[in-house]
């Protein structure tokens, strides 16, 4: 099973408003309300490519509620935490047109803070973590809210490689770096992300390919280390399939 994680999961409230005014009154062309969230995103993408996989995150109130039914509508299977207090987040997207046309000229984002997560909340999502086992895959995706310490996804890495879980990290900063050392079997940091992590501008491909073998001398694997890998890891489950149909002779 693939199992995705969202710290920070969001209904995204999107509308386009033609020539957006600050001050004034502006009546939408279009809106949409949208389940939100990177770990979500991942989850509803590899649903339509065919791949089951159970979401795990944390919702409050009723805004909760209906990001839950959201996902359900994709037939996600969802682990959810329950969190009494608070709701969970809306974000607004204004997209501002060009009058009488569809092209964006800029866009607007208000981002709401969510509900303010526990330690008690946390620990829910660590047993549940540890459940998984070796044929399992996790994907952290996204930032946590500032409710959540910066070691939590060092944490949850270091369980993961403890018990040989594949693991994919998609973060930045502090949240990416300190996981490297559990060597991730997959990073995705874009642009944006790698000039945030490192404190720069990078204006060339040339540039993004050193700063990426930055994170690769701290611990992320080659593809040849990553082949490695796979192979025990079908190696065991052949092991593990072999050793039913013994008990069943």
């Amino acid at each position: 099973m693939i199992y995705t994680i969202t710290f920070n999961p969001a209904l995204d409230y999107t509308v386009q408003v033609e020539e957006f005014e600050i001050g004034k009154i502006n009546r939408t062309k279009s809106e949409n309300i949208l389940a939100g969230g990177k770990g979500l995103n991942v989850s509803i993408i590899l649903k339509r490519l065919g791949i089951e996989n159970t979401a795990l995150s944390f919702i409050a109130g009723f805004t909760g509620k209906e990001l839950e039914r959201k996902i359900k509508q994709y037939n996600i299977k969802t682990d959810f935490i329950e969190i009494n207090n608070g709701y969970t987040r809306i974000n607004v997207k204004i997209s501002s047109l060009k009058k009488n046309s569809l092209i964006q000229e800029r866009e607007t984002a208000l981002n709401g803070n969510g509900p303010e997560i526990t330690q008690e909340d946390i620990d829910e999502l660590l047993e549940k973590i540890k459940k998984i086992n070796s044929e399992d895959i996790v994907i952290l995706s996204g930032n946590v809210p500032k409710c959540i310490n910066e070691d939590i996804y060092e944490i949850i890495c270091k369980e993961l490689n403890e018990k040989n879980v594949k693991f994919v990290v998609d973060a930045s900063q502090k949240l990416l770096m300190n996981c490297l050392k559990y060597k991730p079997f997959f990073i995705k940091p874009n642009k944006d992300e790698l000039e945030e992590t490192f404190n720069t501008k990078i204006k060339t491909k040339k540039e993004i390919i050193i700063y990426a073998k930055k994170y690769y001398m701290r611990g992320v694997p080659c593809e040849e280390e990553r082949n490695e890998r796979l192979s025990k890891s079908v190696m065991a489950k052949k092991s593990n399939k072999l050793q039913e149909i013994k008990k069943t002779v």
